[in-house]
């Protein structure tokens, strides 16, 4: 103790840190933008893409983030439980990021801890609104292979993967989209009591259609690349009118008589979109519509048509349930089955589907298991005498493959022209509900722009080029009805399936598609041949294509908070209205055991003729009856009120975030992906709604 009495103290220890010591801090460009921060995907919303280089624009920066999922197939990340701690990591960073470095004289105090868990809340999907959460842990994703590059599809939309794969891909885009494209003649043209010449002509008609569309669109429309077609959005409506009471005892061509009524009507439709998309009406439209509105309506149009689906597969019940049960299987339990590279049971589920039901139902014909002596399946129930023959002749119309003779009377060469059926007949009333069916397809084009352009392009696009897309649809119409499809034209809704699916997104295999539509609409056997699929088959495997319409509209619900129980509500309540209340109109005034001309599965379109509006005007009752009685309607009446005035944040409602267009043009990116051709746009630059 002596010999230490001189010597200096002892220095005193520091007091030690937090245990276990937190990982020394790393260097980092910029900090991350909320989207990051909460584990939000960019190519669900562009709530994302808010970010420090464009932090106005609102939109993703791309390349997307490595952890994104492939495809639709493996879903956004989950959220981590809310029982295990962040990761050390994650959460340092979170700490250093909401806390500004601190000066040199403190740099040997312990670290920061990091922020207090957030308490879930219900009400905005489990995490306040635009504020940081806890880094998400890292997820398996439901793919084994990893994709190479970090884009979603291969082929972006400016891309040229050459002539063999242009070939290749828009054989293989079109294919996938082929019943959605084929099968809503082969539901209105009987309906209109047309023969099966009469069937294989409108096919023609829509494959033409559909290809000069489509090459509008790529060229003067969004230039996204969406396939034009026949919208089921207008199937509904179009029964509606083949069904009116004025067309009740109609003899003699009448399939001409209901066509020249519908070509009116749409073409009446198609002007007021054009007028929609190029006055600027569509950019303010645009406020309205974000994915709370968009997801019921587009599934209520799927839902719509309950009654046709299965009623028809009873017809024929083994055919019918071996076609549905033979795409489900290549859809969903063969989906991840790649051949030489490619999917080929989920993108060619429809044709794979439809060519082995085919075979399995011509081996039963040929093998007379459908035959009944003394029947003939030609030949009219009411005018068999044998009470045996009356109960077969339906199912031999429904099961047998040889009653429908299209194929064998159409010709080698049809040439589809304008006004093949004659002078259209316009009618204020019918014009007036296809107006406002306009106004719903414009809806459902708006979500498919959204979500291609997040797959395919660098931005979303701008309001404008939304507004001249809707009026390229419009003029879309216009040719519809001027060439006499029986609907109108709209971007299909499976493409955005098709996109994730295929992985192409190059506008030239969709142009390519659109080329070789046009060419097989020449070829009347084209025609004739899909005009010959069977009824039951056709019914089966629109039981599937409206399920898949309903699924991908209620898939848009991905884009706000998911476990908001605001959102929740008003699609619930939205779906739910959209069945009763049409069905409220449909059932209106009808007598049970009423022997009615129409079929069952038509009945609820013929509601003009007993609905309960009677306002002593026949016009107005005509068009609020039939436009009451549309599922797709009231779906986005009641979405679009409640959404725009029940209070939810941006984020839980998931808004859609457009370019911004003075930000969007100084990136000569973004006018590559959407600059109008041939420097038309430069003639347009004052024009606001032309986008460029």
């Amino acid at each position: 103790m002596a010999s230490s009495s001189g010597a200096l103290p002892p220095t005193r220890r520091p007091r030690p840190g937090p245990w276990p010591p937190a990982p020394p801090p790393q260097p980092q460009a910029q900090p991350l933008s909320w989207a990051k921060r909460t584990g939000f995907q960019p190519r669900v919303s562009g709530e994302s893409s808010a970010t420090a280089s464009a932090p106005s624009s609102g939109q993703a920066p791309l390349p997307r983030p490595p952890g994104a999922p492939a495809d639709l197939e493996s879903g956004p990340p989950a959220r981590p439980s809310p029982a295990l701690p962040p990761p050390p990591a994650a959460a340092a960073t979170n700490a250093k990021q909401q806390q500004p470095p601190p000066p040199p004289q403190q740099r040997q105090q312990p670290p920061a801890a990091p922020p207090a868990r957030t308490r879930r809340r219900d009400s905005d999907g489990g995490r306040p609104n635009g504020q940081p959460a806890a880094a998400p842990l890292p997820q398996l994703q439901e793919e084994e292979d990893v994709p190479e590059r970090p884009a979603h599809v291969k082929y972006e939309l400016r891309d040229s993967p050459g002539i063999f794969p242009v070939v290749i891909y828009g054989f293989q885009h079109y294919i996938s989209m082929l019943g959605s494209i084929i099968l809503v003649p082969l539901v209105m043209v009987p309906a209109m009591g047309g023969s099966a010449d009469d069937t294989a002509a409108v096919v023609s008609t829509v494959l033409l259609v559909s290809g000069l569309t489509t090459l509008l669109h790529t060229l003067f429309g969004t230039r996204l690349p969406l396939v034009q077609g026949p919208s089921f959005v207008y199937l509904a409506p179009a029964l509606a009118i083949i069904n009116s009471p004025e067309f009740f005892g109609l003899n003699d061509n009448n399939f001409k008589h209901i066509m020249k009524h519908l070509q009116g009507a749409i073409i009446i439709g198609g002007v007021f979109q054009v007028l929609l998309g190029y006055t600027g009406l569509m950019s303010l439209f645009l406020r309205l519509i974000n994915p709370v509105v968009v997801s019921p309506t587009v599934a209520a149009v799927g839902l719509s048509f309950f009654s046709y689906g299965f009623t028809k597969v009873g017809s024929c019940i083994e055919m019918g349930l071996l076609q549905l049960m033979m795409v489900i299987i290549f859809a969903l339990y063969f989906r991840k089955i790649k051949l030489f590279g490619y999917r080929v049971f989920l993108i060619y589920a429809v044709p794979l589907g439809l060519g082995i039901t085919w075979a399995v139902a011509f081996a039963l014909t040929a093998s007379g298991v459908y035959s009944y002596k003394g029947c003939d399946a030609n030949i009219p129930a009411s005018n068999n005498i044998s009470a045996f023959c009356r109960k077969h002749v339906l199912r031999m119309k429904s099961c047998r493959v040889d009653t429908s003779h299209a194929l064998r009377v159409s010709p080698w060469f049809r040439f589809p022209y304008p006004l093949q059926w004659g002078t259209p007949v316009f009618n204020w009333k019918m014009g007036l509900v296809m107006c406002l069916v306009s106004v719903i397809a414009s809806v459902d084009s708006v979500g498919s722009y959204h979500a291609s352009s997040l797959f395919v392009a660098t931005r979303p696009p701008t309001v404008g080029i939304v507004s001249r897309g809707i009026g390229v649809e419009g003029i879309s119409t216009v040719l519809a009805g001027l060439w006499g499809t029986g609907v109108g034209s709209a971007t299909i809704t499976e493409n955005v399936h098709t996109i994730a699916v295929t992985k192409m997104g190059s506008r030239k295999a969709v142009g390519f598609g659109a080329i070789v539509l046009i060419l097989l609409s020449v070829v009347g056997k084209v025609g004739g041949f899909i005009a010959s699929i069977p009824d039951v088959m056709v019914a089966a495997l629109l039981c599937f294509m409206w399920a898949m319409l309903c699924a991908l509209g209620l898939s848009n619900l991905r884009y706000g908070a998911t476990g908001s129980s605001r959102n929740s509500i008003v699609v619930g309540l939205a779906l739910f209205l959209s069945l009763s209340v049409p069905s409220y109109f449909q059932q209106y005034g009808l007598l049970p055991n009423t022997n009615s001309s129409v079929p069952t599965y038509f009945q609820p379109y013929n509601v003009a003729s007993h609905g309960p509006v009677d306002t002593g005007f026949v016009g107005v009752n005509y068009v609020l009856n039939t436009v009451l009685s549309l599922n797709m309607v009231i779906a986005f009446l009641v979405a679009v009120i409640l959404d725009n005035t029940v209070p939810g944040g941006r984020q839980e409602r998931g808004l859609y975030v457009w370019s911004e267009a003075e930000e969007a043009t100084r990136e000569p990116s973004f006018l590559k992906d959407y600059e109008l051709p041939f420097k038309i746009g430069r003639a347009f630059r004052w024009v606001k709604c032309m986008g460029l």
